[in-house]
């Protein structure tokens, strides 16, 4: 949480009653209860800090169909081929799914992975998260497998003052908000939660532990503050006993650059229009579709966020809650629209190079539409959807079989992802390693996995 008004220290208190230990703090899953300054000292002690690079992890709960959005099969029989056609893109030979035209005139800048080939088939966010399954926790070091951005906190830390690793991920049922924590590198490298239940809150829909934005944005009286705070420890002397950390974490504080950046307020009201309206409302067990989350996204990580985890919406039909092809017609084209607008909005703002995308689900749909009208499970392939990161863009990689049941092609794993993602961040998966408690030293993915040659 970030605590900056209102926070109470039982015998000691400065101005609105914050005490001098807890304007400074920066604490729960952010820090695991370290400091600000601590945290800055820390990052300049390893030399972090400096690298622009960042990633954008958007996690479709709930399984979409790869055979409908992006491995549509037409001359299969219609009981597998289902109600879409495919439509061409910018790139020759590369087709979607006709509900996605926005997409369709930006697919040299993006790639599709048809192939992922090792889903555990759980209703979970987990793999998608961590890169790992629940049957990796049996060989996991004590703490347990980190979050994918903890990785990234711990070796690269903290950028223009801002937390390396968020979460906009809304709390849900079936375990599709299980973003992991710190594992064994910590509780002060878990992703800071930045949403909560509640999306109605604001326009951006951020509070931070239960702080409103219109109270953190109510600029005067977070001046007012910060300026009877300096004058209070001036008059005391006891400015000059904050070492330069400290003095620097105010600094931070007093921009207020994490709360601006959540903000959505502050963005071009022709760059937010361009995204599309949220609809706050949950679908039973999944996620609100925030598509405008996109947008506060890439206001994170260009304001210095290294690591941005978000999901979207529900997209698990199987006809009683539900049927396919009705909901894919209402979803489709909104998640068109906002993905879309990310892609754009990153290369007009030259982070095209710095910033990669991934999109993906916990696995994909049965070939074979069920009597619901609806596709069931089907974790023997999914696909991931990748932008941006300065990677090779505007290819498919890897194929499935005349259905879309089965790999016949590169078979791809969610390690090789993830692998290619901190390949993007200039972090080396085959030479970067963390060490546990007990002093063993970790790869950041299994020692056999490499980057995706098409790629990089």
């Amino acid at each position: 949480m970030l605590n900056l008004l209102g926070l109470f220290e039982r015998g000691r208190s400065h101005c609105d009653g914050v005490s001098r230990r807890n304007f400074l703090k920066v604490g729960g899953m952010a820090a695991g209860g370290l400091s600000l300054g601590q945290l800055l000292n820390l990052e300049a002690k390893q030399g972090v800090g400096s690298s622009n690079k960042a990633v954008i992890n958007i996690f479709l709960p709930g399984g979409p169909s790869h055979l409908d959005t992006f491995d549509l099969k037409p001359d299969a029989p219609k009981e597998v081929r289902g109600e879409f056609n495919p439509i061409s893109t910018n790139v020759p030979g590369m087709q979607i799914c006709e509900y996605f035209p926005r997409l369709a005139k930006l697919a040299d800048k993006f790639s599709i992975i048809r192939s992922i080939c090792d889903s555990e088939g759980q209703h979970s966010s987990y793999q998608c998260m961590t890169g790992r399954t629940r049957k990796d926790a049996n060989n996991a070091p004590a703490g347990g497998w980190p979050n994918w951005g903890s990785w990234i906190s711990r070796i690269k830390g903290s950028r223009r003052g801002m937390p390396a690793n968020v979460s906009l991920v809304y709390p849900t049922g079936a375990n599709w908000d299980k973003t992991g924590d710190g594992g064994f590198i910590g509780p002060a490298h878990a992703p800071m939660q930045l949403v909560e239940k509640d999306p109605n809150k604001r326009v951006s829909n951020m509070t931070l532990e239960g702080i409103s934005l219109d109270r953190l944005n109510d600029r005067e009286g977070l001046r007012s503050s910060l300026d009877n705070f300096r004058r209070d420890v001036d008059a005391k002397a006891e400015m000059e006993g904050l070492d330069s950390y400290n003095e620097q974490a105010l600094e931070i504080l007093s921009d207020s650059g994490l709360v601006n950046a959540l903000d959505l307020g502050k963005e071009d009201p022709k760059v937010l229009e361009r995204y599309g309206v949220n609809d706050p409302t949950y679908q039973r067990d999944g996620a609100p579709k925030m598509i405008r989350n996109f947008c506060v996204a890439r206001r994170l990580v260009e304001a210095g966020v290294r690591m941005v985890s978000l999901n979207y919406s529900r997209w698990d039909w199987h006809g009683g809650d539900g049927m396919n092809f009705p909901r894919s017609r209402e979803e489709f084209p909104l998640l068109d629209q906002g993905l879309s607008s990310l892609i754009i909005d990153l290369h007009e703002r030259g982070l095209d190079k710095d910033v990669a995308v991934v999109m993906w689900g916990e696995f994909g749909r049965t070939p074979k539409i069920n009597k619901n009208n609806s596709r069931d499970h089907w974790p023997q392939t999914s696909f991931a959807f990748l932008a941006g990161g300065g990677m090779r863009h505007g290819q498919v990689i890897g194929a499935t079989d005349k259905q879309g049941g089965f790999i016949v092609d590169r078979p791809v794993r969610f390690q090789e992802v993830f692998s290619t993602l901190y390949h993007c961040l200039g972090v080396d998966p085959r030479a970067h390693t963390v060490t546990d408690a007990a002093g063993r030293p970790h790869y950041l993915v299994d020692p056999d996995v490499n980057p995706l040659r098409e790629l990089i």
